[in-house]
């Protein structure tokens, strides 16, 4: 069964944030919209610090919801300082992460 684009299933099992070890799942469409709107803008910036400028094919967002690893021709980077930090990306959905 295919999960985000190229990934399957299997492979998403084995995967985890770098950082926590916490499980990732896969970011939905409207995530993944929200977070390429904000890099066309200009106003997405990793946990590194750096300004985010190619659009990401899909994602997988932390357990907790805090951060999203982009994927980008069917391959995630799991990278700490990659991170794409979710605060203040919630929509009215749902999407994003969780309020305290």
């Amino acid at each position: 069964m295919r999960v985000t684009g190229d990934m399957d299933e299997g492979l998403l099992d084995m995967l985890a944030c770098p950082e926590t070890r916490e499980s990732v799942s896969p970011a939905d469409r409207t995530l993944v919209d929200r977070v390429n709107r904000e890099i066309e803008a200009g106003k997405l910036v990793n946990r590194g610090g750096e300004q985010v400028t190619e659009p990401i094919d899909g994602g997988l967002v932390r357990r907790d919801r805090r951060y999203l690893y982009a994927i980008r021709r069917g391959v995630p980077i799991l990278l700490v300082e990659a991170a794409i930090p979710l605060e203040g990306l919630a929509d009215e959905h749902g999407s994003g992460p969780r309020q305290p």
